[in-house]
């Protein structure tokens, strides 16, 4: 897929590794989305205002709040804004029982960057409630 077919989003990256947060920082603006990281979901639930954003990338496994937990805070703030979780942890989702009923689509660490495109791509786009 190129470029230019993915659609521009105003994203916001959630994972507690610094460096996780700056590549998909960069790989997601090589592509023309504008992208906002936290390194948790407390800072993330400061910064975030429902008419900044359009997606959130989130990690699972975060100290303080899981992934699914902060997918749960936002969308009682912003109902229906898409929300991609990525875990190294995927295959172990559903024996942990984990919640994954805020999470439209799970993508697995490492990740390759189409993947996280793709991902990006098929997200729903978000219905304004205001």
């Amino acid at each position: 897929m190129s470029k230019s077919t993915v659609r521009q989003s105003r994203i916001l990256v959630v994972d507690d590794e610094p460096f996780v947060c700056d590549s998909i920082q960069m790989l997601l603006t090589f592509d023309g989305h504008a992208v906002k990281t936290a390194n948790n979901a407390a800072k993330a639930l400061e910064i975030f205002d429902p008419s900044k954003f359009d997606l959130l990338i989130t990690d699972y496994a975060m100290p303080g709040m899981q992934g699914t937990e902060l997918a749960k805070a936002i969308r009682q703030i912003a109902p229906g804004l898409p929300v991609i979780l990525v875990t190294a942890y995927a295959e172990m989702l559903d024996s942990w029982q984990a919640d994954l009923s805020e999470i439209d689509c799970v993508v697995s660490k490492p990740f390759r960057l189409e993947d996280l495109r793709q991902a990006v791509l098929r997200a729903p786009t978000r219905v304004a409630t205001d």
